[in-house]
């Protein structure tokens, strides 16, 4: 993996664009089809739609799905989950969407989705089992929610412009008021909210209480005036940090990974009372357009290529155990992923699902005190 490893430092350089990527994985040995790639124009209006979270409509991860139909599936975008979930509640159709293994019994509840047959699913067997099998994920009706990606929230922060003052890294980190605006978060309840709980001390592997939110909602507060940006784009919160503008920032594992790929000093913080631990997946609109179209998405997405792509440019963890076969071990373990996936979630905290009525409260309360109130 020595040839591929070194291309990705080159793209994460900026000296490849990602669809030039495409290219170079193919010449090592992943199938990307021979159509042009990023002439979406060139789409069929019956192209099955993958509906997700902003940043994944990368056709890096559907290099199969290219090949066949000759371009990547029509992307549709939200901030987070929960606009997305709101969105088809309110009659958007979709094909396939990217909720995460908390989302999962409230949206099969909602009587939008379809359980899918696995004998479609062409990697169902290769597959961790203990994702294949969180909570909800499947009953006799078959596979609700398919995993794709798993790791971690926390904090990233430049090496060079903080300084922790011989302490341990910490949630309290954002709380330094050398830092008064320039601190960002993500611009979601399901990733700031829950790592705000997981500081206040709340077991978010429980279903919440009044006192929970009481608890959660007073450092939410007194979060507020420390931070500068509200964001979903890791990409500008990225440019940020790399400018100094921002010195630190509630993040996936993708920016770290993407900001040392450019020299820039940073670290993925271990706090000492945990990260947030997730994993995100895959489920079917009942009313898919493009049925075939879906399990060709979900066939795509869930393939070892497409898994050794997301662990080495974007620094996640994937469903598809084969893919951690192909992957350079020196990668793995800088990244932390050398181990089994529910041993990386439960060195965290990975929260249960909550029901609708609490999740609906999370997010009210944080678009509230978001917005200064």
């Amino acid at each position: 993996m020595k040839k591929s490893n070194e291309f990705i430092a080159r793209l994460r350089d900026g000296q490849v664009t990602r669809r030039q990527a495409l290219k170079a994985l193919g010449a090592m040995g992943v199938a990307v089809g021979t159509m042009p790639l990023g002439i979406r124009s060139a789409v069929a209006a019956d192209n099955a739609t993958y509906f997700t979270w902003g940043g994944y409509d990368d056709d890096g991860m559907f290099a199969p799905y290219i090949a066949k139909h000759g371009g990547p599936p029509n992307y549709v975008t939200y901030g987070d989950a929960e606009e997305g979930f709101t969105k088809m509640k309110a009659g958007f159709v979709v094909d396939i969407t990217h909720p995460c293994s908390n989302d999962v019994p409230r949206w099969k509840d909602s009587g939008m989705f379809q359980a899918m047959d696995a004998g479609r699913l062409e990697h169902y067997g290769d597959l961790f089992g203990t994702l294949v099998n969180l909570q909800g994920s499947n009953d006799d009706a078959g596979q609700w929610f398919m995993p794709f990606d798993w790791g971690a929230t926390s904090i990233t922060y430049r090496t060079d412009l903080v300084d922790l003052q011989g302490k341990e890294e910490s949630w309290e980190m954002l709380f330094d008021p050398r830092y008064k605006g320039r601190i960002a978060v993500i611009d979601s309840a399901a990733d700031t909210w829950y790592c705000l709980a997981i500081l206040a001390g709340v077991d978010i592997g429980k279903p919440l209480t009044g006192a929970d939110f009481d608890k959660t909602n007073a450092l939410m507060k007194k979060l507020r005036p420390q931070i500068r940006m509200f964001t979903n784009d890791m990409t500008s919160l990225q440019q940020a940090m790399a400018s100094g503008e921002i010195v630190m920032g509630i993040t996936w594992n993708e920016t770290p990974v993407a900001l040392a790929g450019e020299g820039h000093q940073v670290r993925f913080a271990s706090p000492k009372e945990g990260a947030l631990t997730w994993c995100c997946g895959l489920m079917m609109h009942k009313d898919a357009p493009n049925p075939d179209g879906a399990y060709d998405i979900v066939n795509a997405m869930t393939s070892r290529e497409t898994g050794v792509y997301v662990i080495d440019y974007w620094g996640y963890g994937h469903s598809n155990a084969e893919s951690f076969k192909m992957a350079d071990p020196g990668v793995l373990a800088q990244l932390g992923l050398d181990k089994d996936p529910i041993a990386y979630l439960d060195s965290g905290h990975m929260g249960i699902p909550q029901s609708d009525e609490v999740e609906t409260r999370v997010n009210r309360d944080f678009e509230t005190i978001k917005t200064g109130f």
